[in-house]
């Protein structure tokens, strides 16, 4: 995983960060240091999702995460 921008995790502190991993490009949004939620994600093949908080019908790619998960993965953020 690496970060695409400048802005570290703790830096952005409230805000979006893109990172990319295995071809994915994804941004996350970070509100105080806490993930909060995917605001977009792209394939390598080239499908989107994007974050609309209008769709009731969507589910967050977040959302489904265990909590282990989600822990690891905000622990990853910070690093990068």
């Amino acid at each position: 995983m690496r970060r695409i921008g400048q802005q570290s995790w703790a830096e952005i502190h409230c805000g979006s960060m893109t990172v990319e991993a295995d071809g994915w490009v994804l941004t996350f949004y970070n509100v105080c240091d806490t993930l909060d939620y995917c605001d977009s994600c792209y394939s390598p093949e080239g499908r989107a999702y994007i974050f609309d908080s209008l769709q009731s019908y969507s589910t967050d790619p977040v959302e489904l995460l265990s909590t282990w998960e989600r822990a690891r993965l905000e622990t990853l953020l910070g690093t990068v």
